[in-house]
């Protein structure tokens, strides 16, 4: 979905970092009124699914914890298998991760919602997914202090939403996991979104670079280093990259619209 959403609004991408430069700087907004979000969707279901599942939810008073996890996972499953929409499902799943209290639910539900947040443009998504997944992600952390990968996701909360008025809090743990590893891909990732983000462009590109270097067929991460040369006025840099990029999308259009950005870039 991440690959072809960037490639198909591939023209818009550039042009709208560009316009969010001359923006105020970073101001906390509303997360995602879940509940209301909830009352929409259930609205869209016929009604022998309703009942099904206002049983579902019903059940879930007065029961054991463990049958509670149960229900909260049948829930889950409803919105992910039966109905397809996603709020609901990774709520649900957050709900029963919370009360299993484990590390290995905990970090399994919380990234969902990083995941996620990685491809979110919605600021207000943003936050609630954002918010969500640093709650679960400190419960994790609580269980295992020692976990280098929660502590990134907790970083790419703030890096990648407006959950704080200054998105680059939770940068200086997560630089420490990339500098004493630069293995780690994952702190390098949000390293790199987190400077494109914050409009440091060059910064970004370097971890873009070294991920690519990793990865030399990672689309995505060659992509972003294309646009953040381009965004930093590198022009010959961002044509390179471009090029590598049209020899590997398989679409036509795709590398079409790839074709007119070197052109532009070109003139």
């Amino acid at each position: 979905m991440l690959l072809f959403s960037a490639l198909f609004f591939f023209g818009r991408t550039v042009s709208n970092q560009k316009k969010k430069q001359s923006t105020a700087p970073t101001q906390q907004i509303a997360a995602l009124n879940f509940p209301e979000l909830l009352i929409k969707e259930k609205a869209k279901l016929s009604t022998v699914r309703l009942i099904y599942l206002n049983a579902l939810e019903s059940s879930l008073k007065n029961n054991s914890k463990e049958e509670q996890i149960h229900i909260y996972h049948q829930l889950a499953n409803f919105w992910k298998d039966t109905v397809a929409v996603f709020e609901p499902y990774v709520f649900y799943t957050a709900e029963a991760a919370k009360l299993d209290n484990s590390e290995k639910s905990l970090t399994f539900a919380a990234q969902l919602f990083i995941d996620n947040l990685f491809d979110e443009a919605d600021p207000a998504k943003q936050n609630w997914l954002a918010t969500t997944g640093k709650v679960l992600l400190e419960k994790a952390l609580a269980i295992n202090p020692n976990n280098d990968s929660t502590k990134i996701g907790i970083g790419a909360c703030y890096m990648l939403s407006n959950i704080s008025e200054n998105p680059m809090q939770g940068i200086l743990e997560v630089k420490e996991i990339a500098d004493k590893n630069p293995d780690n891909l994952y702190a390098q990732w949000v390293l790199a979104l987190g400077g494109r983000k914050s409009g440091q462009y060059d910064k970004a590109a370097e971890r873009f670079l070294i991920i690519v270097k990793k990865q030399p067929t990672n689309l995505i991460a060659i992509l972003h280093l294309a646009e953040c040369y381009e965004l930093n006025n590198e022009k010959t840099e961002a044509i390179k990259w471009y090029k590598l990029v049209q020899t590997m999308v398989p679409s036509p259009e795709a590398k079409k619209e790839i074709q007119e950005r070197i052109e532009q870039l070109q003139h």
